[in-house]
């Protein structure tokens, strides 16, 4: 199980790429095993991390697709071996910690 950050950006579309966004995100509506959550800069997913390639590649072909000539995009994996994480015991152990 992994934790990933994507953000997959068209470069020289203009200054908004929310339609883009939108594509990349229906690309993981074929990947239903993958949990996702989406954010402002990034999108994070959780799940197998084999699959997660699959999915990020499926993200950016869905954006070239829309015509983009170039994609660049930024990923950021946690895989971790030793315990079972979550997306949401993350945030979990930050939130507990604050409350000290």
């Amino acid at each position: 199980m992994a934790i990933v950050a994507v953000s997959i950006s068209p470069l020289g579309e203009g200054p908004s790429v929310s339609r883009y966004v939108v594509a990349a995100e229906k690309a993981l509506a074929g990947y239903p095993n993958i949990k996702r959550q989406i954010g402002p800069m990034f999108t994070t997913l959780e799940g197998d991390l084999d699959e997660i390639w699959q999915a990020i590649r499926a993200m950016q072909e869905a954006v070239f697709e829309l015509g983009a000539a170039r994609v660049v995009s930024s990923i950021k994996i946690d895989d971790r071996r030793d315990k079972v994480i979550s997306m949401e015991g993350k945030v979990k152990a930050v939130e507990e910690k604050l409350q000290d």
